[in-house]
């Protein structure tokens, strides 16, 4: 099963990327400039956020395209598969 068919859905979450790094980046800036711990903190907790948004639409992505595709397929070998996938994630999902 090739792992990849699928990436090309998560183009638009490039931006979002994009906009973490260049917080990233800051925070980094914000730490060679001696600022403020509680700012550096606040910053620290946005990235955080942006990259649970990001984390949350590749996951919605996957649900809506990849498990309904094999649902549509009824190919239960690959509705098993996807199900496994999905519950090893959310196992590991804090």
């Amino acid at each position: 099963m090739d792992k990849t068919i699928h990436t090309t859905g998560h183009n638009d979450q490039l931006s979002n990327l994009n906009r973490i790094i260049g917080q990233l980046e800051g925070i980094k800036k914000m730490i060679n400039d001696k600022r403020y711990c509680v700012d550096i903190l606040q910053q620290i907790k946005a990235a955080k956020s942006a990259l649970r948004t990001v984390e949350n639409n590749v996951l919605n992505k996957h649900i809506e395209h990849c498990i309904s595709t094999a649902i549509n397929n009824a190919n239960q070998l690959e509705i098993n598969q996807k199900i496994q996938e999905l519950q090893k994630l959310l196992k590991n999902y804090n």
